[in-house]
């Protein structure tokens, strides 16, 4: 399935921050982290794999990066409560915030998966908009970092500087990277 968005195999990441690392009591940091902190949500991730992949083929995104999104922000549903996350401010496997969106759908259903996918487009295009001289990449990755944190505070130099975790885009494209391994 093709991505217009880019191609994450090709996006250079450092991977997991230490702090983020420490979520699984992981002695590791870097992409190695990502990929074992992927790897702990896999079981639970497989049970979304074809929500994931049907949004990801309507939507012309990666679906790797679908998974490695809800990796980072749910760990595959474990840590929400009754599809809740982030203090009662973040809705279903992505995490979408209540207080810039209004969710829809169960927090695991296709409707939820969908419109995280669409605001994760649109934050891509938002950064295509505001750095036109950037790679199609550059734009992907800097899009997933504003998945986070909004457009405002996105440099390429500092591209997570103002994330959770000081590495969010480097840690969900490690993330999806390894899920693409595993056929999402």
């Amino acid at each position: 399935m093709a991505c217009i968005y880019g191609d994450i195999m090709e996006i250079d990441t450092t991977g997991a921050s230490g702090d983020t690392a420490k979520q699984d009591n992981l002695t590791v940091k870097g992409v190695d982290a990502s990929k074992k902190l992927a790897e702990h949500d896999l079981v639970l991730m497989e049970n979304y794999k074809s929500i994931i992949t049907k949004v990801g083929r309507a939507k012309q995104m990666d679906p790797a990066v679908i998974a490695g999104i809800i990796s980072r922000e749910s760990r595959a549903g474990a840590t929400l409560e009754n599809g809740w996350g982030d203090y009662g401010n973040g809705f279903g496997l992505m995490q979408v915030d209540k207080r810039w969106h209004n969710p829809v759908g169960a927090w695991d259903s296709e409707e939820h998966v969908t419109q995280a996918t669409e605001i994760l487009i649109g934050f891509i295009k938002e950064i295509k908009a505001k750095f036109p001289q950037w790679t199609q990449n550059q734009c992907f990755k800097g899009g997933i970092s504003a998945y986070n944190k909004g457009v405002n505070f996105i440099s390429y130099e500092h591209i997570d500087d103002h994330t959770t975790g000081g590495d969010y885009a480097n840690d969900v494209v490690a993330r999806a990277q390894w899920f693409k391994s595993k056929g999402y």
